[in-house]
């Protein structure tokens, strides 16, 4: 009998690696090809598609089992690949309900895609940056030419044809300079679901050279590590908490219950102590792993590298993997590891060290292991918390989130009333200064 207090986990799956119709400049996953051959085919064969599948669905002691898949650009492998998929989903599913998500950069998206994801109930997460200008920066083909366009159009079949999708942003060093720009971009052309990404990059270590490998290692959780430069298009943690803060602020005056941001749900969730609904907050992680297009099993989306692969599906059952000790450390030296100033941090409950992959700094006691975007979150998180805890209120008393609004712009009244001055214009909005109207004395 199979162990019924076992943990849940997701695997994401990359059935055609890191092959992909773009050449984003910031991409960290199109440097992949160099641990496989060259002379490899990059498309899951059938035999570890249906492995997958199985196990996988087998494993899950949930009515409903989600499949993630991503790439490289998965729609390259053709609506067929697909279709085998929704086949064998249906053969094993046991009863179960199965679901489907898909990263892509929309570049492929037409009449055809858009019908089988509406009909299959697939939720399509679309990659775009922001405005034009602003998502050509890095996100180009392979001639460098800019994907703005060719990205819109597919948007445009997804609505044609009522797909539901999100929109999946990465917050870079030129579009966290715009956040109202990006913000208001993504509630005019979206379905109102979107997330930010932030990019932190390392330019390549030591430890990737004498792999023979020229990209940038996450560091390794407990490993003596040395403060490493980024590479220019990652964002600074100053201008990423502003960033947020600024969004945040329009957000919780007008769009809560309307726009859903998920930073801000997750967020909401950790204030009411419900747990973080993301690796990336959560006190340990390891519950996120990813299959490569050869079954090749790895413990993490950012740490597909040969020291963190796990094994492969068509030796060893995903299950007994995730299981596995390798991979049980992997997820607890997430907490293990945590500095003892993020230890005695009042926001650590919001983040817990967020992604190991970015813990490539010092305290200011000389630790290692700080997150490099702690100033960004100390500065988002402590703006959110009073307003978060309205809203973790609201919910507890059985109302909606979204009264936050109201209770906000009561307080905002107040505080204009408390502040005006005798030549400022009058709150009350005659268009009188406040001296000649309001504020004037009585008589």
């Amino acid at each position: 009998m199979k162990d019924q207090h076992r943990p849940q986990y997701t695997v994401i799956a990359k059935p055609i690696g890191p092959i992909c119709n773009l050449a984003c400049r910031y991409c960290y996953y199109l440097e992949k090809k160099q641990l496989y051959e060259k002379k490899e085919s990059f498309h899951m064969p059938p035999e570890v598609l249906e492995a997958f599948i199985r196990q996988y669905i087998e494993s899950q002691d949930t009515p409903e089992v989600q499949f993630p898949w991503q790439g490289g650009e998965p729609t390259l492998l053709g609506i067929d690949f697909f279709q085998d998929v929704v086949k064998l989903q249906k053969k094993y599913a046991n009863g179960k309900k199965v679901t489907n998500t898909i990263q892509t950069n929309g570049i492929l998206l037409d009449d055809r895609w858009c019908s089988f994801f509406t009909k299959n109930q697939f939720l399509v997460g679309l990659s775009i940056d922001g405005p034009r200008e602003l998502h050509d920066r890095y996100r180009v083909d392979k001639r460098q030419q800019p994907s703005f366009a060719p990205v819109m159009r597919g948007l445009g079949f997804l609505k044609k044809h009522n797909t539901e999708f999100n929109t999946l942003t990465v917050v870079n060093d030129t579009n966290s300079r715009y956040p109202l720009k990006v913000y208001r971009f993504l509630k005019e052309v979206g379905e109102g679901f979107m997330q930010f990404i932030p990019l932190v990059e390392r330019k390549p270590d030591k430890r990737a050279k004498q792999l023979g490998l020229d990209l940038s290692l996450p560091p390794v959780p407990g490993e003596k590590d040395h403060a490493s430069p980024v590479n220019p298009w990652s964002l600074e943690p100053k201008q990423f908490g502003e960033f947020y803060v600024q969004i945040f602020d329009e957000w919780i005056r007008q769009d809560v219950g309307k726009y859903f941001v998920q930073f801000f749900d997750v967020a909401l969730g950790n204030w009411m102590g419900m747990g973080s609904g993301v690796c990336h907050f959560a006190p340990k992680c390891g519950n996120a792993s990813v299959i490569e297009h050869n079954g090749d099993l790895y413990a993490c989306d950012h740490y597909v590298y040969p020291r963190y692969k796990l094994g492969n599906i068509l030796a060893q059952p995903i299950e007994d993997m995730m299981a596995s000790p390798k991979q049980s450390r992997f997820g607890s030296d997430k907490l293990d590891m945590l500095p003892e100033y993020c230890r005695e941090c009042d926001v650590r409950f919001a983040c817990n060290g967020e992604c190991p992959k970015h813990r490539f700094m010092r305290t200011p006691e000389g630790e290692p292991g700080l997150n490099y975007l702690c100033p960004a979150y100390k500065r988002i998180f402590k703006h959110m918390d009073p307003y978060m805890r309205i809203m973790a209120e609201l919910v507890r008393s059985g109302r909606q989130a979204s009264h936050v609004m109201e209770v906000i712009a009561e307080q905002d009244r107040q505080k204009q009333w408390r502040t005006v001055k005798r030549n400022d214009p009058c709150p009350c909005g005659s268009g009188r200064k406040y001296k000649k109207c309001c504020g004037a004395p009585e008589t």
